[in-house]
């Protein structure tokens, strides 16, 4: 059984008198009055059946008893306040880790980990991506990724950016004389499908052209391919804006049409209430956010604009 400790204020107490040798100096730093001071002497005083301090005329003489009391108590409170420093460190800097889904690592975060690295050379980045879904009370994930719509019952959601789907191609395709310089023009090229050929006929329906029979191009499973294929010039892409927004500053797609549809679902940063004001965490999700109004800003530079459709029914 643990031996009975007495009380840290009475400790603190004691320590700040005996370093100040006036019970009146200790009150005003430990914001108490000065009989809350004496009072605290007294007691641990009382507690300890010792005389920590003698009082002679109006000062305060410290007992050869208090002396050697004295240095456990500085011993004790120093080794309290550096390991509080320490854990307070931890929970500002230390690792950190992030789930995000396979695209959204290969398409935005890689690109920018060296900034991140730069100005926060005292948080340990660690990035696991991966498919599923973290679960975040069994899993050693602080904070993560998400795609979807926003609802997540018992956690923390900040959104990251909204979000348009639209056609980008890379810079070559608009070039030469078999280029794409019309919005029906189009058809006339490979298109690029991801999972299925919906968004694409979704997308051809919104923007007046008949995309009934949209069976050309190759049908790709992770969007991150789709959007490398189209860089490669292997044809025209649907691509959302987050991830294609890399790219498309650093000119390696552009947007031959303006033409965009809305999407409801988007990238969501999220992590458990609990957590979600730990300053690393803080520090992490204002960095993705600064992040990404800096990429709307800079495709305003590059004259970005869209056009917003309206799928036919809505």
């Amino acid at each position: 059984m643990r031996p009975r400790l007495p009380p840290l204020n009475a400790l603190k107490a004691f320590e700040a008198a005996a370093r100040h040798e006036s019970f009146t100096r200790a009150a005003e730093e430990l914001c108490v009055t000065q009989g809350a001071v004496s009072h605290q002497v007294k007691a641990l005083e009382a507690e300890l059946a010792i005389k920590l301090f003698n009082r002679e005329r109006q000062r305060l003489i410290i007992t050869e008893a208090g002396k050697d009391y004295l240095t456990v108590v500085r011993d004790a409170l120093d080794r309290i306040a550096v390991g509080t420093e320490r854990l307070m460190q931890r929970q500002n800097a230390g690792v950190l880790t992030v789930s995000t889904s396979p695209d959204f690592a290969a398409k935005w975060l890689v690109h920018r980990l060296g900034h991140f690295a730069e100005s926060h050379a005292g948080i340990d980045l660690r990035v696991s991506a991966t498919l599923h879904h973290v679960d975040f009370a069994r899993e050693e994930v602080d904070l993560a990724v998400r795609h979807g719509d926003g609802n997540w019952p018992g956690l923390d959601t900040v959104r990251l950016s909204a979000e348009q789907l639209f056609a980008v191609c890379s810079p070559k395709l608009l070039s030469g004389r078999r280029r794409l310089n019309k919005l029906a023009g189009i058809l006339n090229f490979p298109l690029l499908h991801l999972d299925s050929r919906t968004d694409w006929t979704n997308w051809l329906q919104a923007a007046g052209l008949d995309g009934s029979n949209v069976v050309h191009g190759p049908v790709l499973n992770r969007a991150s391919m789709v959007i490398d294929a189209a860089i490669n010039g292997q044809g025209v892409a649907l691509a959302r804006t987050t991830l294609a927004a890399w790219d498309l500053i650093n000119g390696r797609l552009v947007r031959p049409f303006p033409e965009s549809l809305r999407l409801s679902k988007t990238y969501w940063i999220i992590c458990p209430k609990a957590t979600a004001t730990l300053p690393k965490i803080v520090t992490f999700r204002e960095w993705l956010l600064a992040e990404a109004t800096s990429d709307l800003r800079q495709l305003k530079k590059l004259g970005w604009s869209l056009r917003p459709m309206k799928e036919k029914g809505d």
